[in-house]
């Protein structure tokens, strides 16, 4: 087997050792798990003519459910050309190979069409000097070091969101792109859909009045891990997966070797952020951008009195408006209250009451406001323009850094009076340190 060791940043070396190989029918079981079952039209993946020396070399840093899903986005653009992709199990590399050159072969009307390659160490790939930028798509507990190792290496990025699970790492990748001139777009995509477009175009319009509050409603904070041991299945190197987090006893549900639904590793601190801090990068997200807060944040966080509680956080921005973590009864979802109407916004419906306010020539709003807009092309035209995407890093740990706080906040049960110009808690020691953790020495 191909020695995967890398250096590390302290001079030490590393390495994943070899690892066996699942059961045969695995790639088999998948193709569908990784999102490209769907073999998109030759006239679609065709249309246009790009030369390989203009086309954005990708290569791809987990490759697992959501990686699937964003390979496929991908495939369809001409601008782009996935190149290679790294995973820590080696059949899911294995599997993404398979399946990203089978349709690139059925793009280009071929039997066979080579030139994915697959690492199992992401730092080789980075070495890769066809490789533009990249895509992350693994646990949030590796999203910053990805990115930054990225970006110190030349490439571009595109980071699922969160974009990271401390604050601290949140500050770092914003100063690792601004130090590297690079172009970093958060997968907070609902900033590209229509529906909260249109959303932010009503805040902004001044149509509800003042806004006094916001309801959100995501899911819970993030716990402690758990989860019994269970034995380590063969394919996946377990140190690897863990990295820079704390090394886990193993667990199907938070690394399964088959992904039917989306792993539970967003449930627990130590890899995620809860579906809290998982949904809470598309809605609280939805809210900074409504109200024109992209670059700062809420200075007030106040958890409800008991500590078994997840829902009830009341955050305030400095201008008096207060923010909700609350179930309003209509899913993960926004609630704007202004002075003269409300407004409801999700992925399924864009409401206001009264009507009028989104349709003031009256009609039904339920067939309007569906296009969700490209948020990959966006990156991707950002790469080749130097611009700046529609999120980006400032904007994705600004996101990021409200669910971090919201966690701090449900765990410690205590008021904390945030800063977002000196990213400090004010006067709470334990709080500041919980900005940030301790990585792991994962090297072997």
């Amino acid at each position: 087997m191909k020695d995967t060791s890398a250096e590390t940043k302290d001079g030490t070396r590393k390495k994943s050792g070899p690892a066996n190989f699942s059961r045969r029918d695995f790639i088999t079981k998948t193709t569908m798990a990784l999102g490209l079952f769907s073999i998109v039209p030759r006239h679609v993946l065709g249309k246009g003519f790009v030369p390989p020396s203009d086309k954005i070399g990708l290569g791809f840093i987990g490759l697992g459910k959501q990686g699937g899903i964003l390979a496929n986005k991908f495939m369809t653009n001409s601008q782009a050309q996935i190149v290679a992709g790294s995973d820590v199990w080696i059949p899911k590399m294995e599997a993404f190979k398979s399946i990203v050159q089978n349709l690139y072969a059925e793009k280009r009307n071929k039997t066979k069409f080579e030139g994915i390659t697959t690492f199992l160490n992401y730092e080789e790939l980075l070495e890769q000097k066809n490789i533009d930028a990249v895509v992350i798509a693994t646990p949030d507990h590796w999203h910053a070091l990805q990115s930054i190792d990225a970006m110190n290496n030349g490439k571009d990025v595109y980071c699922e969101k969160p974009m990271t699970n401390t604050i601290k790492e949140g500050r770092a990748m914003v100063d690792a792109t601004i130090r590297n001139d690079k172009v970093l777009q958060v997968g907070s995509m609902q900033r590209s859909w229509e529906k909260f477009a249109k959303a932010k175009e009503i805040v902004a319009s001044g149509k509800l009045g003042e806004i006094s509050r916001v309801f959100v409603n995501v899911g819970d904070p993030a716990i402690a891990y758990n989860l019994p041991k269970e034995e380590i299945p063969k394919g996946i190197d377990w140190n690897l997966w863990c990295g820079p987090a704390p090394l886990l006893t193993y667990h199907h549900t938070i690394a399964p070797e088959v992904v039917d639904k989306y792993p539970a590793w967003r449930d627990f601190k130590e890899t995620g952020g809860g579906i809290l801090s998982d949904w809470g990068a598309h809605m609280f997200d939805i809210v900074q951008w409504c109200l024109g807060m992209d670059r700062t944040g809420p200075t007030t966080y106040i958890p409800p009195n008991d500590k078994n509680f997840v829902r009830g956080l009341k955050i305030y921005y400095e201008n008096g408006i207060e923010m909700v973590h609350e179930d309003f009864g209509r899913g993960w979802a926004v609630r704007f209250i202004g002075s003269e109407g409300t407004m409801d916004v999700s992925r399924s419906f864009l409401e206001t009451t009264p009507i009028n306010i989104l349709m003031p020539n009256g009609g039904n709003s339920t067939e309007l406001f569906k296009n969700q807009g490209n948020h990959y092309e966006n990156w991707l035209s950002a790469i080749k323009t130097r611009t700046s995407p529609i999120c980006d890093v400032e904007t994705g740990h600004r996101s990021a850094t409200i669910c971090n706080v919201a966690n701090i906040a449900y765990e410690l049960g205590t008021t904390l009076n945030w800063d977002p110009k000196k990213e400090k808690f004010k006067g709470n020691s334990e709080a500041n340190k919980l900005r940030k953790r301790k990585n792991r020495n994962y090297a072997l």
